[in-house]
């Protein structure tokens, strides 16, 4: 597997590959800070590298050099691991239709909820991006990426998420923790998925 730096470093050489990540997952390397200060109770290290267009920020955990969990922090006091390494974060991010509306219809993290929520968005983005998935396909492997089915993406979500407490409980200054990023919905509650 290829490790974070060469990753990052691929993406910072290559502005049409920067591009395509921005189009397919709305990571940006240019949005690294994530505005106000945070930390993990653990003491684990953060490192913002990159951000998207809510104001969200990604984070690697960890020193350089040993085994960086990605978690992500939406502008919005949601936090949560998303995957135990640069390169399973995106290829969550990449395999995975809107995979940050599957953890906010998640029925407070029931995976079989998230399934029928990620089914509902495949059929969205079908309708609304046809050329979407072509596009996950390139990026996936001029990352040198595996391309996951929707199903085991979503099982590698969801551990990640629930892998989150104790260690990467997001909190502030004041130490006011982040809230899960699995959120209280169900896929009812979008009129247009009834």
């Amino acid at each position: 597997m290829t490790s974070d730096d060469e990753i990052l470093d691929s993406i910072r050489r290559e502005s049409a590959l920067a591009e395509l990540l921005w189009q397919v997952c709305e990571f940006d390397l240019s949005r690294g800070d994530h505005g106000e200060p945070v930390r993990l109770p653990s003491g684990v290290a953060l490192d913002g590298v990159a951000g998207d267009f809510t104001g969200g920020t990604f984070f690697l955990c960890g020193d350089r050099g040993t085994a960086r969990p990605v978690l992500y922090a939406s502008s919005e006091g949601q936090a949560g691991l998303i995957g135990q390494s640069l390169a399973e974060a995106l290829e969550i991010m990449i395999g995975l239709p809107s995979w940050r509306d599957c953890l906010k219809f998640s029925g407070s993290g029931d995976l079989e909820v998230m399934r029928t929520t990620a089914a509902h968005l495949g059929r969205d983005e079908l309708r609304d991006e046809p050329q979407i998935g072509a596009a996950r396909v390139r990026l996936a492997s001029a990352l040198d990426l595996k391309f996951g089915s929707v199903p085991v993406l979503l099982a590698r979500l969801h551990a990640a998420v629930s892998a989150t407490a104790p260690d990467f409980v997001l909190t502030v200054r004041t130490g006011d923790e982040y809230e899960s990023l699995f959120g209280p919905w169900l896929p009812s509650r979008n009129p247009a998925w009834r």
